[in-house]
Parts: C-alpha cells; structure tokens; sequence
C-alpha cells in the first residue's frame, strides 16, 4: 500500500507492497491480509505507553503517524517506516491536522490533493497562529493511494507543518512566522 505526499517543497510516499501479481480473488485476499497483519503490529517502543508521544528517535510504520509527531525527511520517495523523532529533537515535519475522506470509489490523485489544499490550509492558521499567505512556514501532506484506499481502506489526509529555512526544534504550533 502507499501513501502520498504532494508539494514542490516535499515528496514522500508510503509502504508499498510489491511483488503481488493481482489476479482474481487470491490476489485481493493477500493484500487484505497483509495490510491486516501491517496495521495491527506492535506499536514501535519510539511512543511512551501512557501518553503515545514520541520520547525516542527510531522509525514507525508511515499508518501509525499520528497528529503532533515529528520526523524527518526519510531520503526517499518510497518508504515504509517514517524516521520520527521527539519534537524537541530538530526535525524536518510535523504533522499538525488529519482529515478522513468520505468512503466511496478512489476518487483520484487530482481530487485528493484538492481535497488535502482545501483542508491543510484552512486548518494552517489554526495551527501557526497566522495565515497560510501571512506565513514564513510551509505545509504539504500525506495522502492515500489507489492501493492503499483499496488495499487498507486508507482514507486519512495528513497535514505536515515544515520550515523550509532550517529543522525545527519544539512544535511549530502557535509560532506565528
């Protein structure tokens, strides 16, 4: 399965399964149990048990992101796993809002996107504590693909916050820049 993120600023994709040959039932069958076993593992031990914050840098499967953590550029279009860090570490993102999707047919790269602009923007100044326009701060996201929103019921858009000047240190909510 994959997930996607779309900027000119920012270009990172999500597990990717390959090597199915999708033919007939089998094929669906094997995504849907695959993507079961992916999404219900162990939490990585980079979360406190109690409060799910990040406390330690180490990688965390892409669907187990969540609102308020923090990563960095995973080097690679493609990734599995997202190299998260405490947000009191530098780092590159932040996620700062998610949307769920109506269920439905795979609406399509270009109304996803659309879809995430309209979302990441509005909730932008909520966030940062000044327009998207008014702001030094950037946002991009991540989004399902066709085999994830078929394969995983992937249906959740992910803000990401960056500062394209430099890593930040702390969270970037209320910074107001």
């Amino acid at each position: 399965m994959a997930k996607t993120s779309v900027t000119s600023a920012f270009a990172i994709g999500a597990l990717v399964l390959l090597g199915f040959g999708l033919t007939g039932c089998s094929a669906a069958q094997e995504i849907a149990e695959s993507v079961e076993g992916e999404m219900s593992g162990g939490e990585s031990e980079v979360r406190d048990g109690e409060t799910q914050e990040v406390t330690e840098s180490g990688d965390l499967d892409v669907f187990k992101l969540a609102v308020g953590d923090c990563f960095n550029d995973a080097g690679s279009t493609t990734v599995s796993e997202i190299p998260v860090v405490p947000c009191s570490d530098p780092h590159d993102y932040e996620v700062y809002f998610e949307v769920e999707m109506p269920g439905g047919e795979y609406p399509g790269d270009e109304a996803i996107s659309a879809q995430a602009d309209t979302d990441c923007t509005a909730q932008f100044a909520t966030f940062v504590g000044l327009s998207y326009e008014e702001s030094s701060l950037n946002f991009s996201y991540l989004t399902p693909t066709q085999q994830s929103w078929d394969g995983a019921d992937d249906r959740l858009i992910q803000c990401i916050i960056i500062d394209d000047a430099a890593q930040t240190t702390g969270s970037l909510a209320g910074a107001a820049r």
